[in-house]
C-alpha cells in the first residue's frame, strides 16, 4: 500500500507580530504573529529546503516523479517543479509536474504522489510551498504565513499508509485573483462556510470515512485545513470530536500557509503519532479532498532531523517597515548601483549541477575537496582526476567577514562570509537569515538555497549560507 516514506518540512526564520502591523495601520491586531519568507526567498526556494530534508530519510527507491503544489509560482509560465529537482539534485529521468491555481493543489499533489507509486514509481516526492500575500489592511495579511512541506511516498518502509482518500470538486466564489493581480480577493465569510465550508467538508469526511471503514472515534488525530477557522468548530461538533483530537491549526504561531496547510500539520503531529493511529487529514477550496492515514510501526524510529515545532521556535523578528519592501508593496529608492543583469542561459545550463546543486569537486589523488568545481586540483596539481562532491549538505565555520552597505540588495548591509567547510573546502559567500552585528568568526554555518535577484523576469538562484538552525 501507498504511503509516506519520509517527510520535511520548512518555517522560515522571520516572524511578524500581528501587533507591530496594527500599530502602524491603526486596525484591530489579532493574536501571534506570522511567519515570513525572507526577502531572498520564495515558494521555489522553500520547497528546496522541505524536499532536501525529505530525501534525506528516504529509502526503498530511486525518486521517479516530483509533483510541486503552490499558489505563487517563481514563473508564471516555466517548470517551478525543474528548479527545485535541480537543487535537491534528483535525477532527470524523473516526471515533474507544477499544480497551482487553488490551495487543494497541496494535498492534490500528494495524492498524485500516491497514484505514481500506484502506477509503479518506487518513490514520489509531493512538495508543497507558498509565500502568500494579502492586501495592507485587509484580513489575510495578519492571518497569512509563508512555508513548505514535503513527502516522499513509496510502497516500503512506509511510516503511515494511506487507506483512502476522497475529492469532490465545486465551482463556488471564494478566493481568487485575476493574472496580473498581486493580492488575493475573497468573497463573505457567512456564505462559505454556510453554503460551501461546512457541507464540503461534512461530505468528504463521510465519504473517506467509509471507504477506510472508520469511525470517527477510531481517529487519533484529525487534520483540517480552511479558511475559515469557524469551520474546523463546525466539524468538530457534527463528528463529536473532543477538542485533544483536533490538530493545532498553527494560526498563532505560522498563519494560514495555503498550499502546504494540510501538509505542514500533518508533519507538525506526525513525530507524536503512535503506531497504529490513524489520522484524518481534510482540506476545503473549490472543493474538498480528504485522506484517512494508518501510522505503521516504522515511525517508532523515524524522527525528522528538523521539526515543525523546532523552525517555530528558531526565529527572529522582523519590521513591518522590512516586509513591505521585502515584498516590494512599499517603494523604497533602490541602492545607488548598476542593477544587475540578467543570468544568461547557455552557462546556466552548462553549471546546472553546481549552481543548482551546489556540486563541488574532490581529488581522487589527493582527496581534498575543492569549489568551485576544478579540472585541476589546488593542492597536489593532478589533471582531471576529480570526482563530483557536494557540499550543500555540509557544514562549516566563517573563517572572516564583512559587511557591504552599498551592494545591490533589499536587506542592506549584505553579509559576505569566507566559509571553512567541515572536511576541507573553503568558500566566498553571502550569509542570510542572521543579525549583521552578531556575525562572529567561528560561528558554525550551514547552507541553503535562496534567489539572489531578478533581472528581466529571470530568477538568479544561488546557495548562501546561514547560521546553524
Amino acid at each position: 500500500m501507498a504511503g509516506i516514506v519520509s517527510y520535511g518540512s520548512y518555517v522560515p526564520y522571520r516572524r511578524l507580530k500581528r501587533a507591530a502591523i496594527a500599530q502602524v495601520l491603526g486596525v484591530p491586531a489579532t493574536k501571534g504573529e506570522r511567519s515570513v519568507a525572507s526577502f531572498d526567498e520564495d515558494s521555489a526556494s522553500m520547497a528546496v529546503e522541505a524536499v532536501r530534508e525529505a530525501l534525506r530519510n528516504a529509502h526503498g527507491g530511486a525518486v521517479g516523479a516530483l509533483f510541486f503544489g503552490t499558489t505563487t509560482p517563481p514563473y508564471a509560465e516555466k517548470l517551478n517543479a525543474a528548479i527545485i529537482a535541480a537543487a535537491a539534485s534528483l535525477p532527470s529521468e524523473i516526471r515533474a509536474a507544477d499544480l497551482t491555481g487553488s490551495v487543494r493543489a497541496g494535498l492534490a499533489a500528494l495524492m498524485q504522489a500516491a497514484d505514481a507509486v500506484g502506477s509503479g514509481t518506487s518513490l514520489a516526492v509531493a512538495a508543497m510551498a507558498d509565500c502568500r500575500l494579502g492586501a495592507p489592511e485587509g484580513k489575510a495579511e495578519q492571518a497569512n504565513g509563508d512555508a513548505a512541506v514535503a513527502f516522499v511516498v513509496g510502497s516500503d518502509n512506509v511510516i503511515a499508509e494511506i487507506e483512502a482518500s476522497a475529492s469532490f470538486t465545486r465551482e463556488f466564489l471564494d478566493s481568487w485573483r485575476a493574472p496580473g493581480e498581486r493580492f488575493p480577493h475573497s468573497w463573505e465569510e457567512r456564505f462559505a462556510l454556510t453554503q460551501a465550508y461546512s457541507p464540503l467538508l461534512g461530505r468528504a469526511i463521510q465519504t473517506v470515512l467509509e471507504r477506510a471503514k472508520v469511525a470517527p472515534s477510531d481517529l487519533a488525530k484529525v487534520v483540517i485545513d480552511t479558511p475559515n477557522p469557524r469551520a474546523i468548530d463546525e466539524v468538530a461538533r457534527r463528528m463529536k470530536l473532543e477538542p485533544a483530537k483536533i490538530a493545532d491549526s498553527l494560526a498563532l504561531t505560522v498563519g494560514q500557509t495555503g498550499t502546504p496547510h494540510a501538509g505542514l500539520m500533518l508533519a507538525n503531529l506526525l513525530p507524536a503519532a503512535k503506531p497504529g493511529d490513524r489520522i484524518l487529514v481534510v482540506s476545503v477550496a473549490d472543493g474538498a479532498d480528504a485522506m484517512v492515514l494508518r501510522v505503521t510501526p516504522a515511525a517508532a524510529s523515524y524522527k525528522p532531523a528538523r521539526s515543525v515545532g523546532g523552525m517555530i521556535e528558531s526565529k527572529g523578528d522582523v519590521s513591518y517597515g522590512n516586509y513591505l519592501k521585502w515584498r516590494e508593496i512599499l517603494p523604497t529608492e533602490p541602492p545607488r548601483r548598476p542593477d544587475p543583469e540578467r543570468p544568461a542561459g547557455p552557462p546556466m545550463f552548462r553549471a546546472e549541477r553546481w549552481k543548482f546543486g551546489f556540486v563541488g569537486t574532490r581529488c581522487k589523488a589527493c582527496g581534498t575537496p575543492q569549489l568551485p568545481p576544478q579540472r585541476v586540483c589546488v593542492k597536489c596539481k593532478a589533471f582531471d582526476q576529480m570526482e563530483p562532491y557536494s557540499f550543500a549538505d555540509r557544514t562549516g565555520r566563517v573563517a572572516t567577514f564583512t559587511l557591504d552597505r552599498l551592494a545591490y540588495s533589499l536587506n542592506p548591509p549584505t553579509v559576505n562570509v569566507v566559509i571553512d567547510f567541515d572536511g576541507g573546502g573553503r568558500f566566498l559567500c553571502e550569509m542570510t537569515d542572521c543579525e549583521p552585528d552578531k556575525v562572529a568568526i567561528g560561528d558554525q554555518v550551514e547552507m541553503t538555497f535562496r534567489r539572489l535577484f531578478t533581472a528581466d523576469g529571470v530568477h538568479n538562484y544561488f546557495w548562501k549560507a546561514r547560521p546553524k538552525r
